[in-house]
């Protein structure tokens, strides 16, 4: 299905597909899967190994995590007295128009993009993850579904593994998985020389049909067949992803994936206790390309102090 993109924006998002596939697994290699984590019911099976086994890929934002995991990382910058809110206001919505249907842009979603890559260059990665790490801890943990959560915890006691795949930048992914006891994390992922952000990405964001190429490319490098994996969103933007597996579900979905998902007699997943009339809020794709020029902003703002 989202092959039928054109030759340039294909190779873009095989590239950024392959590229946080790799990464995963130079994660993985590198750190061993350690750090802490939350624990799950006795008798988990994450911990072992079961590679071929198959997987359930999650979105984040409003899928496995209430709301955009920008706007959480935003709230902790505030905590810390960081960011402003008229610097959050400012940077937020002059790098994405926000949509009442919440349809995500091309030009927003670059825009977005491009400034935040403006200001990732020239700093380090370890910076973002120090960042990350303690905010996940403040303002994200409480914001996981626990709808999501049984989901997750449903899967890992069948032995099947749990991946997250999101246009967020990679290194808050893999926190976010970290924290929750899960196998791995695709994400946005930003080039870096020697530890310092280039400012530009691999391929582009991990958005739309690059979800779908990163899921392809895992499974050929584990050995999985994805008629046999699940996959979650909230988004139409994710129909490629889902029609990539065999078991494709729809949670707490936008009109047109609700729409796609009754047509198709997909599973339906509603964890919100009622629908709100407004759908306003930052889309995952440029949510994706803020979290680094925020994190990056912060800390110049720290060095002109």
């Amino acid at each position: 299905m989202w092959r039928n993109l054109r030759r340039s924006d294909r190779g873009r998002a095989a590239l950024a597909g392959e590229a946080s596939a790799a990464d995963a697994r130079s994660r993985r290699r590198d750190t061993g899967d350690d750090g802490p984590f939350v624990p799950l019911p006795a008798g988990s099976p994450v911990d072992a190994e079961r590679t071929g086994a198959p997987i359930a890929f999650f979105d984040v934002d409003n899928t496995l995590m209430r709301g955009a995991s920008i706007y959480h990382f935003a709230r902790g910058l505030a905590a810390r007295d960081l960011f402003t809110t008229r610097d959050l206001l400012r940077f937020a919505w002059g790098q994405a128009l926000f949509r009442v249907s919440g349809t995500e842009q091309p030009q927003q979603i670059n825009a977005a993009r491009d400034a935040a890559l403006a200001f990732v260059a020239g700093h380090g990665v370890d910076d973002l993850v120090d960042l990350c790490e303690g905010i996940y801890d403040d303002t994200m943990s409480d914001r996981i579904w626990e709808g999501a959560r049984r989901l997750v915890e449903r899967h890992l006691m069948a032995g099947e593994r749990v991946w997250l795949v999101t246009a967020t930048p990679v290194e808050l992914a893999d926190i976010i998985k970290r924290r929750l006891g899960l196998d791995g994390a695709l994400g946005t992922v930003a080039e870096t020389v020697d530890g310092v952000y280039t400012g530009r990405l691999v391929g582009d964001l991990l958005h739309g049909p690059a979800k779908a190429a990163a899921v392809e490319a895992l499974a050929a490098r584990e050995g999985v067949d994805l008629a046999h994996c699940t996959a979650y969103s909230d988004s139409s933007n994710d129909l490629p992803l889902l029609h990539s597996v065999g078991r494709p579900n729809a949670v707490n979905p936008d009109d047109a994936l609700r729409a796609h998902a009754l047509a198709n007699g997909w599973p339906l997943h509603e964890f919100r206790t009622h629908r709100t009339a407004l759908r306003v809020g930052i889309p995952a794709a440029a949510a994706g390309a803020v979290a680094g020029g925020l994190a990056v902003g912060v800390l110049r703002r720290r060095t002109r102090r």
